[in-house]
């Protein structure tokens, strides 16, 4: 016995590190000697034998301690099908619409995928029309339609119990559901550290904005043991519903990421990064498609707690999921996110809506993936005259990513003039922002 306690201590010291500034830790830390946060309580002995698992921690399996953790949730929870594979398995091809990077073949991915455990996770169901659900004010609301669902989150329409314009779609809200203690617990965390309606308004003012694309959190609460929800003011479609498999007009891409940038300068400047940039998290204001909503927080990371930027080093964070497609360098390399992953993954964004082509999309190998990105982002130059073809490429396009390539790991972006440049291109084209978007 006291043998096989030795075995497991150093299995702790080896692999566990702090989950917010990547430092190695002893097992029987409690907090991080280097950054002082709070380290999230070890799951249940069949993580710590490696044995396969789906993703997300079940409430009856968490200390109550583990719910003040802030970052905890930012790092060490990766997809369920991110179990530690014998290495006659390593090699399979992977997911390609949402893929952990954890199952590809190189050695560093594999030594992440034995330093980062998967979790458990809580059978979603689905809720009955009619079903009523009350937020921690007190507030009532009914289920009216499920409008998405994934493996791990249901998205509902509901309305407020009680409005007088309960059947109108002004009152409508949505209402993001799922495991007590999984990635929705890191959003909630997000939306109330980061997010907070107050700080954002005061932001539009001190910036001189007309808006900002935060989806604002009319409330949250608990339902039964096992789920969380959020409640969000309606804010129209997903722009792969809007686009419908149509490739966008460079003027409509222009102008989509300047909002964008907006909303990443915003978060950016509270500590965070959103680290999941895609179409499927970009929303349209039905009848106002001037309003561009950046949503899907449940990834987002604080890279600079305190003001301190986490540091550089490769293999060192668990690799988060997401499109293959979009994700960063740095998501590869198992760095930490920071500002310029998030304005990579955009600029990845704006290639694909314009042109549908992206020079790695019919890979499925997360490390050649990499290694085509790393050569193009060497080469932007090459990257355009790849998608664009025998077109005639955008020389905002080229600006915007030649100085994202040059970015360094905690280098301040520099969002006024890459908006300027990019807005000025969009007047070339004769468009404005406050024009409605062109589908």
């Amino acid at each position: 016995m006291e043998a096989s306690n030795l075995h497991w201590t150093k299995q702790r010291v080896t692999f566990r590190f702090c989950p917010q500034c990547g430092t190695k830790l002893q097992s029987d830390f409690k907090f991080c000697p280097s950054c002082g946060k709070k380290i999230p309580c070890s799951a249940d002995p069949s993580e710590r034998e490696g044995t396969s698992a789906p993703t997300n921690i079940s409430p009856s399996k968490v200390d109550e301690a583990c719910k003040d953790s802030i970052d905890s949730q930012d790092s060490t929870e990766v997809r369920g099908k991110a179990r530690l594979l014998p290495p006659v398995e390593q090699g399979e091809k992977s997911d390609k619409a949402t893929v952990d990077i954890a199952t590809g073949s190189s050695p560093k991915s594999k030594a992440l995928s034995k330093a980062k455990k998967p979790k458990h996770t809580v059978a979603l169901e689905t809720l009955e029309n009619g079903t009523e659900m009350t937020d921690m004010t007190g507030r009532k609301w009914t289920v009216m339609q499920l409008l998405s669902q994934s493996m791990t989150e249901f998205v509902y329409q509901v309305v407020e119990k009680g409005s007088k314009k309960s059947s109108s779609s002004e009152s409508s809200y949505i209402l993001k559901m799922g495991a007590k203690d999984g990635r929705i617990f890191n959003e909630q965390n997000f939306l109330q550290r980061a997010a907070r309606p107050s700080s954002v308004k005061k932001w539009i003012k001190q910036q001189n904005m007309d808006l900002l694309g935060i989806p604002s959190c009319a409330g949250f609460g608990f339902y039964t043991d096992s789920y969380r929800f959020l409640i969000f003011s309606s804010i129209g479609q997903s722009l792969p519903s809007v686009m419908q498999d149509k490739l966008l007009p460079e003027k409509t891409v222009l102008h989509l990421t300047c909002r964008l940038l907006d909303v990443l300068h915003y978060i950016h400047s509270n500590e965070y990064v959103h680290c999941d940039v895609k179409a499927e998290n970009i929303y349209i204001l039905s009848g106002q498609a001037t309003q561009v909503y950046l949503v899907g927080y449940s990834h987002a990371f604080r890279y600079c707690p305190s003001g301190q930027h986490v540091e550089y080093s490769e293999g060192r964070r668990a690799l988060p999921e997401g499109s293959l497609d979009f994700i960063s360098l740095d998501a590869h390399k198992g760095v930490a996110q920071s500002r310029r992953s998030d304005l990579q993954s955009l600029g990845y964004c704006m290639l694909h809506w314009h042109t549908g082509v992206l020079p790695w999309s019919t890979l499925t190998n997360p490390d050649k993936v990499a290694a085509l990105k790393q050569r193009y982002m060497d080469d932007v130059p090459a990257l355009l005259s790849h998608c664009f073809g025998q077109k005639r490429d955008s020389s905002a396009f080229l600006s915007y990513l030649t100085a994202v390539a040059n970015l360094q790991y905690t280098e301040q972006p520099n969002y006024s003039e890459l908006r300027a440049k990019l807005s000025a291109a969009l007047s070339q084209l004769s468009g404005h922002l406050d024009e409605p978007l062109v589908f």
